[in-house]
């Protein structure tokens, strides 16, 4: 597996977040990896409903520090 895309959100509200990571998964081959760290409650709602309603697969959620890690692995 290569190294994800690394986008961070931090400081963004809804939808930014899931909009960075939309537009980042367009750029990848599928198979390719996004960590997005967002530090908006909802963000906990919606990436994991964005990535699921796109077929793509979450493969970690991680909490630290205010934020949010997830990282998306494009379908």
């Amino acid at each position: 597996m290569s190294d994800p895309l690394i986008i961070d959100a931090r400081g963004h509200r809804c939808p930014v977040p899931t909009l960075k990571l939309r537009r980042a998964l367009e750029r990848l081959e599928p198979g390719g990896l996004v960590r997005l760290t967002a530090d908006d409650p909802m963000a906990k709602v919606d990436v994991p409903h964005f990535a699921a309603q796109g077929g793509h697969q979450l493969l970690e959620q991680v909490e630290a520090d205010g934020a949010v890690s997830f990282l998306v692995q494009k379908a």
